[in-house]
């Protein structure tokens, strides 16, 4: 069996998908791919998500901001949208998720926690339903 691919997408792949991201490929190790993408990427990485995350052990400080690609969504088996709309390609075969979760940007550390407490319940249920036991944590 191949190993499974998550792209996460949000539109400016600063915040949500950047968490998410780091939640998975902490959670999941090599046992999943991990790609995130943004409609419209900002500069950098929400200082307050890296701010978060690194709180929980989770460093996120090297990653940056990517455009999505019509190519990155069709390399992935699962696509997790958080706020990209109608931005995100849909091809057949791939499995959507729209996470409905507040968007952290402007926001200060003790705002972004319960998103990113938010993320880490969601990545655990997403590798129940994968079928990957979390390798930390």
């Amino acid at each position: 069996m191949s190993t499974p691919s998550v792209l996460f997408v949000c539109v400016h792949n600063a915040g949500r998908s950047q968490m998410a991201a780091g939640w998975l490929a902490h959670l999941a190790g090599d046992a999943v791919e991990v790609r995130s993408a943004g409609s419209l990427p900002g500069d950098r990485v929400n200082p307050a998500a890296v701010a978060a995350m690194a709180e929980v052990g989770v460093d996120i400080s090297a990653a940056a901001p990517t455009v999505l690609t019509a190519e990155a969504v069709q390399a992935s088996d699962v696509v997790i949208t958080m706020g990209c709309g109608d931005a995100c390609p849909v091809f057949p075969g791939k499995r959507y998720l729209d996470w409905d979760l507040p968007d952290p940007a402007g926001q200060d550390v003790d705002a972004v926690r319960p998103i990113r407490d938010e993320i880490e319940a969601r990545i655990r249920g997403l590798l129940v339903e994968l079928g990957t036991a979390p390798a930390t944590g």
